[in-house]
């Protein structure tokens, strides 16, 4: 429970939405920054200006899973005009404050650190990412889906980094029946990916990979799918690239050529912002009741 536990929101998407529902039913209090424009009300919340004696009295700062730009940025789904947060606000937390992110920048990361704050990337944590490439499959599933006119069973389908997500998507186009090849880097990746029935592709082995493929989903955050490697692709491949901006595709070259090319980051806020926010809120209030026991996780690979 988080009974006394004050707990400020920053922007976000629907996804947060969820989050405040649960840490106010888990008996926290909860202080809103970029929600003016939210049609749902709830008990024991109230709408606060950004400053310093505001910070300086919550037990956690919950941010958009997009994080902060390094710019002082945040974006809210519920705000006319984006959030631009200030050092000196962090500054005045209270040295040990919780500051969740879904991701974390260079700045937001320094200004945690210079003020003694603690910063959970949410991300990087296997208890969120893990569930959390549960949606992001099912939402780049329904893309491709969209967007193509054949079935995905049976369809030539190349899933590109064999993380959380990549791991969830083709488990999952395989079991719809598509005939699925996996990239990756890493030698024991390869190894689990023959385990698991799928084709494995070295990713120095792209471009002869492509040649015949219907679908690709990218999960890499990197330039990956070159116009080297698009170049040799059918111009009917569909790409769904769910890597965090920019994306690993070159959307330039694809757009040239007349391909179907996709960039969609945060998925899981567009497709099932309830299931993702219940994701996120479970984490949040498990450390902020624990006071930050058992953070554990890395980042995707």
């Amino acid at each position: 429970m988080l009974t006394g536990r004050q707990v400020l929101f920053i922007g976000g998407d629907a996804r947060m939405v969820e989050v405040i529902a649960q840490v106010i039913e888990s008996d926290g209090s909860v202080a809103l920054i970029g929600f003016d424009q939210l049609s749902k009300s709830f008990p024991d919340t109230r709408h606060v200006p950004l400053s310093e004696p505001v910070f300086s009295q919550v037990d956690g700062i919950v941010l958009p899973v997009a994080g902060m730009e390094d710019d002082g940025r945040v974006d809210s789904h519920f705000a006319e005009a984006p959030i631009y947060l200030r050092e000196d606000l962090f500054r005045a937390a209270k040295p040990g404050t919780f500051v969740f992110s879904g991701i974390a920048r260079p700045v937001l990361e320094q200004w945690c650190q210079s003020a003694g704050l603690r910063l959970v990337k949410l991300m990087e944590l296997d208890e969120v990412a893990i569930l959390n490439s549960i949606p992001t499959a099912e939402g780049a599933i329904a893309l491709a889906m969209q967007h193509t006119d054949i079935t995905l069973h049976g369809a030539r389908v190349l899933v590109v980094g064999f993380g959380r997500c990549g791991q969830t998507l083709a488990r999952t186009a395989a079991a719809l029946g598509a005939k699925v090849r996996v990239a990756a880097r890493d030698t024991a990746d390869l190894a689990r990916i023959i385990e698991m029935g799928l084709e494995p592709v070295a990713m120095d082995g792209l471009e002869a990979a492509v040649r015949d493929i219907d679908v690709v989903f990218n999960t890499v955050p990197a330039p990956i799918l070159t116009a080297e490697v698009l170049k040799v692709m059918p111009r009917e491949t569909v790409i769904i690239d769910i890597a965090s901006k920019p994306g690993g595709t070159d959307f330039r070259y694809a757009e040239r050529r007349g391909m179907k090319a996709i960039l969609t980051p945060s998925l899981p806020g567009l497709v099932a912002p309830k299931t993702a926010g219940r994701i996120i809120a479970a984490t949040v209030c498990r450390l902020l009741a624990a006071d930050g026991g058992g953070i554990t996780g890395g980042a995707e690979g």
